[in-house]
């Protein structure tokens, strides 16, 4: 669970900044999105596949 404690002299704006930063960090949003709507497990392999080839070839990239 994200919660923040504002500071001592800081403003609300300022915490829920903070805050907003801690629920994009903790992908809770991300996860609420993916729980909208069903999704069949074999679409959910090619994603997986597709998401592991891109990110090989971003790695395939950075490597010196």
């Amino acid at each position: 669970m994200v919660g923040v404690k504002v500071k001592d002299n800081e403003s609300i704006d300022r915490a829920v900044n903070r805050f907003k930063k801690l629920v994009a960090r903790s992908r809770i949003l991300n996860e609420y999105k993916d729980r909208q709507q069903y999704t069949k497990p074999s679409k959910e392999r090619r994603e997986a596949l597709k998401k592991s080839i891109r990110e090989q070839r971003r790695r395939e990239r950075h490597q010196y």
